[in-house]
């Protein structure tokens, strides 16, 4: 895709790669050695859709702490952010830096990598939310007893908005499981994914519900452009576009994929603005696909399978689709 002003973060992908960009930088940590199939040749060029270099995209995944900027069929920059668990979340803003959730804290990186803000939880906490709001504040989620939402000026470390989030401790008594893939809508509103309470439920900004959803191990909710809600379903291995109505239009199982191309499990997705839908995997260690690309019709365009440059795909920013990534709600992910 040509470089427009609709797809603002293809005009920073030169910063990246500038004179005076180090190979490692000083902000960055070892990290641990991958636990997935070692050796494995890139995607079959039989396997549908470019390999590499279908997208220029952001990527991430649980079980590999380096994060990986693909564009033009090549890994052109990695970030490695030290041991321990786990990825989830990441966003490249309009200035090149990178804002990301590492479950026990949460940071922003800059294209020369340096690590330029750093937010640190309490014991007995996590975070996988990472969601940018403009150029300072991001959404982020703190899985605790209770959780709570809470928005962060990245520049001045000020939290500007925290709130409780209604949870059923009761039910479940470990934290990792409470939510994922949080987000905040155009309409100023949150998606809640409840991963252990198998709902999604949409909340203004007091926490009074909206509107409820019932789904399988919910691990990522997305509004569409078109205001219905794109989740991923652990348990049902499923990604369901659903209306107002709680009406499904939309739906894929991993079980409809051609067998080969067939993901390990489902955590979170993208719609594109043609349409398609990226379902992201952790690739079963190394066994399956990382990524899949299908049509609304769930024609099957694109399949990375390249265990030999990267690792899981939890998530996946794709920076040549249009969005800006500062504006909830413009980027369907």
């Amino acid at each position: 895709m040509s470089r427009t002003k609709d797809t603002p973060l293809m005009d920073v992908i030169g910063k990246f790669t500038a004179p005076g960009v180090p190979a490692r930088g000083e902000d960055e940590r070892e990290i641990d050695a991958p636990v997935w199939k070692i050796g494995t040749e890139a995607t079959p060029e039989s396997y549908p859709g470019k390999g590499l270099s279908q997208h220029s995209m952001l990527y991430i995944g649980e079980d590999c702490n380096r994060m990986f900027l693909v564009h033009e069929g090549k890994i052109i920059w990695t970030f490695d952010s030290g041991k321990g668990y786990e990825y989830d979340d990441i966003w490249m803003k309009k200035n090149g830096n990178i804002v990301f959730s590492r479950m026990y804290w949460a940071g922003e990186v800059t294209p020369d990598k340096k690590l330029v803000w750093k937010f640190d939880i309490g014991e007995n906490e996590e975070v996988h939310t990472m969601q940018p709001l403009d150029e300072d504040r991001v959404l982020m989620v703190i899985n605790a007893v209770p959780p709570r939402a809470v928005i962060v000026n990245t520049k001045t470390n000020e939290v500007t908005y925290e709130h409780e989030v209604p949870y059923d401790s009761e039910r479940v008594k470990d934290v990792h499981g409470q939510f994922r893939r949080f987000r905040m809508t155009k309409d100023n509103t949150f998606l809640a994914p409840y991963l252990s309470l198998n709902k999604v439920v949409e909340y203004d900004m007091d926490f009074n519900v909206i509107w409820e959803y019932q789904i399988g191990k919910p691990w990522a909710a997305v509004r569409l452009l078109n205001g219905n809600t794109l989740i991923t379903s652990e348990s049902d291995r499923a990604t369901r576009e659903v209306n107002r109505n709680g009406e499904v239009v939309w739906e894929i199982c991993l079980d409809e994929l051609p067998a080969k191309y067939r993901l390990g499990g489902s955590q979170s997705c993208v719609r594109l603005k043609n349409g398609n839908t990226i379902l992201c995997s952790m690739g079963a260690k190394g066994t399956t696909p990382q990524l899949v690309e299908v049509t609304p019709q769930k024609e099957v365009v694109w399949v990375l399978n390249d265990w030999r440059e990267l690792g899981p795909a939890t998530a996946v920013q794709i920076l040549d689709d249009p969005g800006d990534p500062e504006v909830p709600g413009e980027c369907e992910r």
